[in-house]
């Protein structure tokens, strides 16, 4: 059987385009959904948008992020389908430091890819056309990664493997295509998967210990254990950003560096529009206000990306006036 050729979507000018009258039907449902499920932190939405993908043909949608960006994800994916809603914004605390960040000769270490939407869209020229390596342990996963990688260009490298503290292997298990993790003890259908630590990376020159990083850890549970593996990097011009979890009234990862490493904790406060360098863990109380997202934390020991920091939220400050 051969597949469909993608639906084609323009998040800016909204252009629908290559969808049968049901497909867009479903569309408009995707959209409603998101708009009402945002009051309340988009809760309930995968679930339902995954069940409307059960009535549609299997077929990717191509999503045009920007000029130089197309995403491409199953049509119908609960987790991704947000994006058809123009006024969604997807972790708003990245993008902030990525898009002023455009001007600076960095390589993103994107790690747990998923399909690679930050890839696509650092890589991408309004973004600074940066070099990107984006890592991604679920054979699943790294298809539709490798897929996106080819639809723009393979600008950017892939390496199929998860991050930990030590290079070996691991059970990978989950049920949700953007919860898979190492963490935890194997469910049904896991996958033995290849782990190496960040520092593994400048050992096999995949990297230089002179060179600036922005490294996302989006790793399921395993943060730590990857903060823990790249302590030579971390030493480097690097930031490290990391998930939250709203459901951890602890704050586990942002107390894990700000009190056992050498790193700054940084968050996004979302009332001032900025990066705020903090020495204590009440602010996340009143960032974290939904349970079942995630809020991304930043640590850097870097003077230069603490600066450059400073120097943004001053330029976000001016325009706010």
């Amino acid at each position: 059987m051969i597949a469909q050729p993608p639906i084609q979507f323009d998040r800016a000018s909204g252009a629908l385009e290559g969808a049968n009258l049901w497909e867009r039907t479903a569309a408009l449902a995707l959209v409603t959904g998101s708009k009402i499920s945002s009051h309340f932190s988009h809760r309930g939405y995968i679930g339902c948008a995954n069940l409307l993908r059960k009535a549609l043909p299997e077929r990717n949608i191509a999503m045009k992020l920007n000029e130089d960006a197309t995403y491409e994800f199953p049509y119908g994916d609960g987790y991704w389908s947000k994006l058809l809603d123009r006024s969604y914004s997807y972790e708003d605390e990245l993008e902030f430091l990525f898009r002023h960040s455009a001007d600076v000769d960095y390589t993103l270490l994107d790690c747990g890819a998923n399909y690679g939407y930050w890839s696509v869209l650092v890589t991408s020229r309004p973004f600074g056309s940066h070099k990107a390596i984006a890592i991604e342990p679920s054979s699943d996963n790294f298809a539709k990664l490798a897929n996106n990688a080819s639809v723009n260009g393979n600008r950017f490298e892939l390496m199929k493997c998860a991050i930990g503290a030590t290079k070996g292997t691991a059970q990978l298990s989950g049920t949700k295509h953007e919860k898979f993790s190492i963490a935890g003890s194997p469910g049904s259908g896991f996958e033995t998967v290849p782990v190496i630590a960040l520092d593994d990376l400048l050992d096999q020159g995949k990297i230089a210990a002179d060179g600036k990083y922005l490294i996302k850890l989006d790793v399921e549970g395993v943060e730590i254990d990857a903060i823990k593996g790249g302590a030579r990097l971390l030493e480097c011009d690097s930031v490290i950003m990391c998930e939250e979890h709203g459901n951890d009234p602890d704050h586990t990862v942002s107390r894990y560096i700000l009190e056992q490493t050498p790193l700054k904790l940084i968050v996004y406060n979302p009332r001032s529009n900025r990066l705020e360098t903090v020495s204590e863990l009440s602010i996340l109380d009143r960032i974290k206000v939904s349970s079942h997202i995630g809020y991304n934390v930043f640590g850097t020991s870097s003077a230069f990306w603490q600066e450059r920091i400073a120097a943004l939220n001053a330029n976000a400050a001016r325009r706010m006036q």
